[in-house]
Formats: structure tokens, C-alpha cells, sequence
């Protein structure tokens, strides 16, 4: 496995992480606890040294998968958690919280279920706009200096929040979905990361499954499942969105490869600091995504898929109209 670093924090990973939300929350019923401590260190086995989790990924439950999995590896690798959903009763509660007690506490907690002394990276799960960004990045610093963390980094935020949280604490990592049926980040945010010096790490890098040609009109979503209340999942939607997967599909033909492998080979070739975290249940998928790394894609075959993804468009909101209102901030 290729590896990166994140920005000029030196903070070096593989080039592909594991997203592992969606062990424990996101698709329906969680899966197997032992099945997944198995996948997860089957990935470390493929080279992955970057793992994604979450205290609002459960809640709580994934974070303990995660600590038990890599605990005979944790040397080796690097855990990424986030704060700031509001957590009432090991509950969702609604809303954001992101007031410097709570990121300390909510820090503890981590490191416990972690069962780590340190966390790597800590990001910022969504801006709140109840706490100024410099009071979040001024406790993330204090912890930083107390030993606790080691990288700080926001998911999902705006450009004025990245400058106004890098003047505090240097950030590491920004967090954002990324991939050939979600370009926004080009626009804005990709631009300014360079100019700082901040890595990317993008999620759903396969559109929540839609470009591993695996989901199309007819698929039904399990109870649970929030791509059931995606619009951009909608019967209508996929049917019309189905143009990008069938030329990514072409194309992955053409090369041997898979339509998620090609989707992922693009979204590395994008920039050298990029490491997307596509997540899975399943030991095929991981397979397949690790080996994703050694598909290069032509100049031509780059330029083709990116003129291709703009042309054709995506239509429906990645987002319901409530979580919409959380990004970009």
C-alpha cells in the first residue's frame, strides 16, 4: 500500500483509509462485532493504516469496535475520531454541541473506547454555529499540548471556517464527501487547502455504493439504511443517475478493473494529499478497494471521467434537507 502525507503536518497514512461507520450505524442493523474486528485487521493486513470512527457512530459502539480491533496494532496505525453531535443517554439527541467542556469530555470518552492514550486526528464532526470556531480550535489545541491529541481537523466546514480554525491551531485534515458524483470541494475548498498546507480526506468516496455499479433503480434500502432518505437515491434519481455509473463501468471494463476501482483511482489522481476512507462490510469490497491504488489511469482516461461526471451532473440533494443545513459552514 502506497502511503501519503497530510498536509505538512507529516502525519503519514496509507493512501486509502477504512471508513468504518458503517460497521455500526448508517446501513441498517449493525453487523457482526466479530466479523468486523476480522475485517478490520484484515485491512491492516492489505496495508491500511488509517481508520475512521465516531462517538455519534453507534453512538459509541463503533469507537469500541475500532479500540478492539487495531489494540495490537496501535503503534502502527492512526485513528482518526470526531465530536460535536449533541449525545443524550448514549442517544442522538438532535443538533450540534460543541462547547469547549464537551469536546474535553467528549475526548476522555474517546480515548477510553479507543483504548488509547492518544488520538491521532480529532476533527470537528459539523460546524457549530452556536461556538465560535476559535474557541473549538483552542481547546483542540490545549489538548494537543496536554498530549491527548495529535492532529486537529473539521468535516464538512466552509472556507472562512478553515482559515479562521488553521490561524488557531494548524489543522491537519479536512473532511468532506469527495467523489466523481459530488465536485463541489473543486470549486472552493480543494484551492484553499493547497494554498495551507491541509490534507483531504474525503468520505463516501463510491457515493454511499452508487459507483460501484452495485445500486440502481430497483435496489431496496433496508430499515435503517439513510440512503433511504437521501433524495439523490430516489428510484427516479438513480435511474437518471445511472448514465455516470455505466461510463465509469465502460471504462472499468476496458481496464480490467472494477467500476469502484476506477472511481477510486480517479479520486488519487486528483492530488497527492488526498486519502479517501471508503468504508465496507464486506472482505471482497475491502480487497478490492485496497487494490484500487495500483489502477493508473491515463491523463486522457482522468480528463475523460472528469469531463464526463460534469457534463452528465447528478441530480438530487446528498443530503435530507436538515443535514444540508449543517454543511458548508
Amino acid at each position: 500500500m502506497q502511503k501519503r502525507i497530510l498536509g505538512k503536518s507529516g502525519l503519514e497514512v496509507s493512501a486509502l483509509g477504512l471508513g468504518c461507520m458503517s460497521m455500526s450505524a448508517g446501513y441498517g442493523p449493525a453487523a457482526d462485532k466479530g466479523e468486523m474486528i476480522k475485517l478490520i485487521r484484515a485491512a491492516h493486513d492489505l496495508g491500511v493504516t488509517h481508520f475512521d470512527t465516531a462517538e455519534a457512530y453507534g453512538p459509541f459502539v463503533n469507537e469500541e469496535l475500532v479500540g478492539e480491533a487495531l489494540a495490537p496494532y496501535r503503534g502502527q496505525v492512526a485513528i482518526a475520531t470526531k465530536f460535536g453531535f449533541r449525545i443524550v443517554d448514549g442517544k442522538q439527541a438532535g443538533g450540534l454541541d460543541s462547547r469547549p467542556e464537551r469536546i474535553r469530555e467528549v475526548a476522555e470518552a474517546s480515548l477510553r473506547r479507543l483504548k488509547t492514550d492518544c488520538i491521532d486526528l480529532l476533527y470537528q464532526h459539523r460546524v457549530d454555529a452556536e461556538v465560535p470556531i476559535e474557541d473549538v480550535a483552542g481547546t483542540v489545541k490545549d489538548l494537543i499540548r496536554a498530549g491527548k491529541v495529535k492532529h486537529f481537523g473539521l468535516s464538512e466546514p466552509g472556507v472562512q471556517t478553515i482559515r479562521r480554525a488553521h490561524a488557531v491551531q494548524p489543522l491537519t485534515a479536512i473532511q468532506s464527501e469527495y467523489s466523481l458524483w459530488w465536485r463541489r470541494p473543486e470549486d472552493e475548498v480543494l484551492p484553499a487547502l493547497a494554498e495551507l498546507g491541509i490534507g483531504f480526506v474525503p468520505f463516501s468516496p463510491l457515493g454511499k455504493g452508487y459507483l460501484t455499479g452495485t445500486v440502481d433503480a430497483g435496489t431496496q434500502f433496508t430499515d435503517g439504511d439513510v440512503r433511504a432518505t437521501i433524495p439523490r437515491f430516489t428510484a427516479a434519481n438513480r435511474t437518471v443517475n445511472m448514465a455516470l455509473v455505466e461510463h465509469v463501468t465502460a471504462l472499468a471494463t476496458a481496464r480490467n478493473a472494477t467500476p469502484g476501482q476506477v472511481a477510486l483511482a480517479w479520486l488519487l489522481a486528483r492530488h497527492s494529499q488526498i486519502v479517501p476512507i471508503p468504508g465496507t462490510r464486506r472482505r471482497e469490497r475491502l480487497t478490492e478497494n485496497a487494490t484500487s491504488t495500483e489502477v493508473a489511469l491515463s491523463a486522457d482516461e482522468i480528463a475523460d471521467l472528469s469531463a464526463m461526471a460534469s457534463r452528465l451532473g447528478v441530480h438530487g440533494n446528498r443530503y435530507n434537507d436538515l443535514h444540508m443545513d449543517l454543511v458548508g459552514r
